[in-house]
């Protein structure tokens, strides 16, 4: 069997002398790569310089190539990089952070840990073996259908910036797995009541004593949750997602969403960031909301966002909400996210226009109406009141059923 390739490295080559002993080369750095040496041209003081060297050889073996190939010649590792360089550009912009600090962004963590599973299943393969049945059976081994299908769309978006930028032109399809149902999960006021109260209220546990056999925990002055209950209260009546809540700021700024306090306004899009397919417009702030928001920014008016822990704006409140939905005694399902759900659930039972909710919430006509539309106390009304009216002129028919075959069925008025 023979041995595995130790990959790149620097090794430092012996100065040659002539048969009088005199130096007539100087020992050099150069990189071994599988029996093959590069010369780096620095001496062997010259470490630092040499292993920048190293670095860039690195860089440009495995720096895709970015010319028109055939898909068959086309590494599925190849066209995930050129993806992930131009996503991390459009996130680290998003969130306003450089290359050194970006792993603290959940959402840039999740995308690198995507591309990252994609790569070990589809990284050795030719874009021209990606098909539907490669894709089954990467759905297979996620298992996970809701995840499976993320990752394959993070594919196809690959996929598909490859063939924009025109280094391919033949069609790959990207089999996708079934959608779920959609997630509906509200809650209740007096369930939105207890989770703002427990988060409002609850103390920090810690041991009471440091001798390990002492178990027992007694409650501290710190009140680790307090930033949440601002957090349910924007998530509720804003209906906002939980990206632009934790961006939301009194001040205007790159990367932030104004909250005009003046002319109560909540311009949800962070400033200097594109729109995407996640609406999120520009929506008058309610009376009830804004008098929090002034109030809050009167406490505080050195604060640069309205939801912050330790004087920092949060990022991510998924591990504090679960830990406040189990405290709150709510069950299972709940997530930031269902605050979204809560907001437009109480729209429709309280009989709204769905076309201003639509709008109010920055999702189509379409979806409010399919997902939440049953609660509308107006739904289906004018169905359920035809179906059982009688005949305005009173009379009695006979309705025929042309599957009846001519059978009559009479209708009288005291059937109903």
């Amino acid at each position: 069997m023979p041995r595995r390739s130790k990959g790149a490295r620097l090794q430092l080559k012996a100065a040659r002398r002539n048969k009088s002993g005199k130096i007539t080369h100087q020992a050099t750095w150069i990189i071994r790569d599988n029996g093959r040496d590069v010369c780096t041209g620095c001496a062997a003081d010259e470490i630092a310089a040499a292993e920048e060297k190293l670095r860039d050889y690195i860089t440009s073996k495995h720096t895709p190539k970015r010319r028109i190939r055939h898909i068959d010649d086309i590494a599925v590792a190849d066209v995930l990089s050129i993806y992930l360089d131009a996503q991390l550009d459009k996130l680290r912009a998003r969130f306003n952070v450089d290359s050194e600090s970006e792993d603290t962004i959940p959402d840039i963590r999740k995308f690198k840990k995507r591309i990252e599973r994609l790569n070990d299943w589809w990284g050795a393969k030719m874009l021209g073996e990606v098909n539907g049945e490669a894709c089954r059976s990467y759905a297979k081994k996620r298992a996970k259908r809701g995840g499976a299908r993320r990752d394959l769309e993070d594919l196809r978006a690959a996929i598909g910036l490859h063939a924009a930028e025109g280094y391919h032109r033949e069609i790959v399809k990207i089999s996708l797995p079934e959608k779920g149902q959609p997630r509906d999960k509200w809650l209740t006021r007096s369930d939105a009541a207890k989770l703002i109260w427990t988060c409002w209220r609850y103390h920090e546990m810690q041991k009471g004593s440091r001798r390990p056999t002492d178990d027992l925990k007694v409650p501290t002055s710190k009140r680790p949750l307090r930033h949440l209950a601002r957090f349910i209260l924007l998530g509720i009546y804003s209906g906002t997602r939980a990206g632009a809540i934790a961006a939301a700021s009194p001040i205007p700024a790159i990367g932030r969403s104004y909250v005009d306090l003046e002319r109560g306004r909540y311009y949800r899009l962070k400033q200097g960031s594109a729109q995407t397919n996640k609406r999120q417009p520009t929506v008058p702030i309610p009376l009830r909301l804004l008098a929090h928001l002034r109030r809050w920014h009167r406490a505080n008016p050195e604060a640069k966002h309205f939801v912050e822990y330790n004087g920092k704006a949060v990022t991510s409140v998924k591990t504090a909400f679960k830990s406040a939905v189990r405290l709150a005694g709510l069950g299972p399902g709940i997530s930031p996210h269902t605050l979204r759900h809560t907001a437009a659930t109480w729209l429709m039972q309280r009989g709204a226009d769905p076309w201003q909710a639509a709008g109010y919430l920055g999702m189509s006509l379409e979806v409010l109406l399919n997902t939440y539309g049953h609660h509308h106390p107006d739904y289906l009304s004018d169905a359920v009141e035809k179906i059982a009216s009688r005949d305005p002129a009173g009379e009695r028919k006979a309705h025929v059923s042309p599957a009846l075959s001519g059978a009559v069925i009479p209708i009288r008025r005291n059937d109903a």
